[in-house]
């Protein structure tokens, strides 16, 4: 098995505070109310310091704010935990991004220039969509002239990489409603937008809902409508489809997400966070005074594992294939050490066959059937 030494050139903070806790929502998440938000940041700090002493970075080209939601933070919180990234992550790219997870709402001018200041470059919006009664039946609490307003914001103080999140496939939403939120989003002209399907997921109310018969999801039939609308719709306004869910004006293209997607290595810092270093997963600690009492003894990791090459194969490829440009022949042989047909010729054979995926120069990407059914063609990777 080859080791992976590389050191990661990206960063995942997560903060796990949120104002409120969404029906569909399964990430690690605390209503905000009662939490220790300041003795939460000191061992945020305190596993910044023991991680860069266990893997010193390098020069950083990514780093991804996540939550929960990040701006319920104050603008001294911010400016605080922005100011401790940078001391534990000095070195940094040339075109470096910063990318931190916003609610509408919840951005104030004086939070705005704090991450500013601290040298955050890239917004996303969490809207999910464009209808007051859909917003409300998911359990957001914002409303749509939140959304206008905390856009207008971040153009104030001087953001131009801000992307938006959608959801489509959402309890009672028709094809309509999906072509009236994107009017509405297209209008912004923004240079990034992410639009995902429902996924239903344990612990959540929606699951419980779900398994009581009592989530009026669409059909399959009109999910796909939906899918095939929103692609007809981006790419008629000028957007390229880079990966399943995203699509970007040329240059905006998420540059952390593209490290998930071609499996990169990555610092996963704070409570609940995953990390992918010198070819071991970890998480850490997931609930907020347990992640706290950890990072005062040590790294508060709750697992770790070596990952496989076995492994390590089909992630490459259940991730890389995400992505439209696909996955390349060089990349695998230079992860790995053998060429991608001689570990998968028979599933990419059939897949090719089968018309879900098609071979390029580099090497193979989803067709316009295999993008509908990406599902069925990663779970052919999983031995």
């Amino acid at each position: 098995m080859r080791q992976r030494i590389e050191t990661p050139e990206a960063v995942y903070v997560h903060i796990p505070f949120c104002t409120n806790k969404c029906h569909y929502c399964d990430f690690n998440s605390y209503v905000l109310k009662g939490q220790p938000v300041d003795e939460y940041l000191d061992a945020l700090e305190r596993e910044m310091a023991r991680t860069v002493l266990e893997v010193p970075p390098g020069t950083i080209r990514t780093l991804f704010v996540g939550g929960g939601t990040p701006t319920v933070l104050t603008p001294e919180q911010m400016t605080r935990f922005l100011n401790m990234t940078r001391n534990n992550f000095p070195q940094r790219s040339a075109d470096f991004e910063c990318t931190m997870e916003a609610n509408p709402g919840t951005t104030d001018p004086d939070k705005l220039a704090a991450m500013r200041e601290g040298g955050v470059n890239r917004l996303s919006f969490g809207v999910q969509s464009f209808q007051p009664d859909l917003l409300s039946a998911i359990g957001r609490i914002h409303s749509v002239d939140d959304v206008y307003r905390s856009l207008e914001n971040a153009r104030q103080a001087g953001f131009e990489n801000v992307s938006i999140d959608l959801i489509f496939g959402l309890p009672k939403q028709t094809l309509g409603d999906m072509e009236q939120t994107l009017d509405k989003a297209l209008a912004l002209e923004l240079p990034h937008y992410s639009i995902y399907s429902l996924k239903v997921e344990e612990n959540t109310l929606f699951h419980t809902l779900y398994e009581r018969g009592e989530l009026p999801l669409p059909e399959e039939d009109e999910e796909v409508a939906m899918y095939r609308l929103i692609m007809d719709r981006m790419k008629a306004a000028g957007y390229g489809q880079y990966e399943i869910s995203n699509f970007a004006k040329p240059g905006y293209e998420s540059k952390h997400n593209s490290v998930y997607w071609r499996n990169g290595s990555y610092y996963g810092i704070g409570a609940g966070a995953h990390g992918y270093v010198r070819g071991a997963r970890h998480v850490n600690v997931k609930g907020i005074q347990p992640y706290i009492d950890a990072a005062k003894i040590g790294l508060p990791v709750l697992e770790k594992a070596d990952v496989s090459e076995a492994e390590a194969m089909e992630d490459f490829m259940m991730v890389g294939l995400r992505l439209l440009e696909g996955v390349s022949r060089r990349e695998f042989h230079s992860q790995f050490g053998v060429e991608l047909e001689d570990r998968f010729g028979p599933a990419l054979h059939s897949l090719t066959e089968g018309g879900l995926l098609e071979e390029t120069a580099a090497g193979y990407r989803l067709t316009d059937r295999g993008i509908l059914l990406g599902n069925e063609v990663f779970g052919a990777f999983i031995n």
